[in-house]
């Protein structure tokens, strides 16, 4: 009898010994869940950081960002004449980038649209613009882009008599103005690639190389150093 009795417990106790494990490995994984950390899926904000007047000025528009688009564009409305407020640094314009008021006092909300040229604005934002001016207290409403506008777009646009500016018409426009000259830009790139590229003759007659000092100050040595140690500024 007591025989059967020990069987009976040993039984009873791996069966309780069992379930106590699985209870165990069933924390133990919903704690690691918990514990997971989240992943953030919210795209990050984009940068409002604006490069100074100067270099906008001397930028190509393609290599501007949003935020410097808008501000040469208010550069160029406040020479016409114009006070201009700048409603669409920091992302939170609701349509509207600039918001032009003339001498009588009348208010012209801008849109600004830096696309690439394969990439045109489309209806829909026409539309949420029409809506957009009114939360500026604006009747007239023009749309700028470096591209163009879709043709549904246009006749949208057209219908709500929305003056557009489109890639070439803006182009004319800043090149008229005098102050946008891209270019400059382009040339100094040019001089200083040809700066490091061109030949440097020592005074022994063969070609110099660029080196470094101590000081990490860039300057010409010969290339027969350490026969010739004549030197050069950059």
């Amino acid at each position: 009898m007591s025989f059967w009795f020990v069987i009976g417990g040993s039984i009873l106790l791996s069966i309780w010994l069992e379930r106590a494990t699985k209870k165990r490995r069933q924390k133990a994984k919903s704690g690691k869940r918990r514990s997971a950390p989240r992943v953030n899926t919210t795209p990050p904000a984009p940068s409002t950081e604006i490069r100074p007047d100067v270099v906008i000025l001397q930028t190509s528009l393609q290599e501007l960002s949003g935020f410097e688009f808008e501000r040469l564009l208010a550069l160029y409305f406040r020479d016409q004449g114009y006070k201009v407020e700048e409603t669409g640094v920091g992302g939170k314009d609701g349509g509207v980038d600039l918001v032009l008021v003339d001498r009588r006092g009348e208010r012209t909300a801008v849109q600004a649209k830096r696309h690439s040229d394969h990439n045109k604005v489309p209806v829909q934002k026409v539309r949420e613009f029409v809506g957009a001016k009114r939360n500026h207290n604006c009747v007239l409403t023009l749309l700028i882009t470096t591209s163009d506008l879709t043709e549904p777009a246009k006749k949208e646009a057209e219908q709500f008599h929305m003056e557009y500016w489109h890639g070439g018409l803006l182009e004319l426009k800043l090149a008229t103005w005098g102050k946008y000259n891209p270019t400059k830009q382009k040339q100094r790139a040019v001089r200083n690639e040809a700066a490091t590229t061109r030949e440097v003759i020592c005074k022994c007659g063969h070609s110099m190389v660029i080196r470094k000092n101590k000081q990490g100050v860039s300057f010409y040595g010969c290339s027969r150093f350490p026969n010739c140690r004549h030197t050069t500024s950059i």
